[in-house]
């Protein structure tokens, strides 16, 4: 949050000086990162919560619901953008100032971000959390997209010394159009992970590892009605076997302990529901 406070008021500060849209729309990006920084944090700090009576499978919700208002913001940012970028190349010009500052600031940026998206990655492999790792993304997308608008920094100074290449003074407009283009693909991206996850989408192919997993299992004779709910960086799945119905109750609450820690082995955060159902051997057969 502290690195986006910074990297804002630079880019800002040296986007006006210099004119350079592309630094600008990079100004806008930042100060997005910063409100969708703490928007994450607000919100894994709600996700934590324990399950209560009104929430019963918890809060992790929240972080969903944080991811999408975070993509909205990059799209209505990547309108503006593009809507400057196409009048800077058509209709109005511009003076773009190519100067040491505009590198420093954008070869700044590429270093915190990569720092910084190194750290969310690791964070998010480790709490398994939707919200950190959209954020990881956001910010290793900037270094690409910092790149774009350092190129096309380079093209106007090139302009600058050869005058009769006078068209590639709008190459700062250009690298802002492939920043927002840039930033619609990723907003895009976790805007769909983010739906999927609202509408409780099961993760593709996950259905069929269970049901392969849990009948490879002795004692169980079928699984079915499986079920998957994610919340947050956890996710709940009710599964139904069909078992010997003579056994005790002992050795069918071992089944369910059995089948629970084989799930979790591929799932370490998964929450999970087994119902177990009788059936004579040779009706499994």
């Amino acid at each position: 949050m502290l690195a986006a406070v910074g990297l804002t008021a630079f880019k800002i500060v040296v986007g006006v000086s210099t004119g350079s849209l592309g630094i600008l729309a990079e100004a806008a990006h930042s100060a997005l990162d910063l409100i969708a920084a703490i928007i994450t944090y607000l919100a894994i700090r709600i996700s934590a919560r324990p399950a209560d009576t009104t929430h019963l499978y918890g809060h992790g919700k929240v972080e969903n619901l944080s991811a999408m208002f975070e993509t909205l913001l990059l799209l209505a940012t990547c309108v503006w953008i593009i809507y400057e970028a196409i009048n800077r190349i058509f209709f109005k010009t511009v003076a773009v100032e190519a100067s040491v500052w505009a590198f420093i600031v954008m070869a700044t940026s590429i270093i915190i971000d990569f720092s910084r998206s190194r750290v969310l990655y690791r964070a998010a492999r480790k709490h398994n959390s939707q919200a950190l790792e959209a954020d990881a993304l956001h910010f290793s997308t900037d270094i690409w997209s910092s790149s774009v608008v350092i190129l096309g920094l380079i093209m106007v100074k090139v302009a600058e010394i050869k005058k009769e290449w006078f068209f590639l003074e709008k190459a700062d407009a250009i690298a802002a159009l492939i920043v927002a283009a840039i930033v619609i693909y990723v907003s895009v991206r976790l805007g769909i992970r983010t739906v999927q996850a609202l509408l409780d989408a099961a993760p593709r192919g996950l259905y069929e590892t269970i049901k392969k997993t849990v009948e490879g299992i002795p004692g169980v004779m079928d699984c079915h009605n499986i079920r998957f709910r994610s919340s947050g960086p956890r996710i709940f799945i009710d599964v139904h076997i069909l078992t010997d119905g003579t056994q005790s109750l002992n050795s069918a609450h071992e089944l369910t302990e059995i089948i629970e820690k084989r799930i979790q082995e591929a799932l370490p955060h998964a929450d999970i529901m087994i119902h177990p159902e009788p059936c004579k051997k040779d009706e499994g057969d």
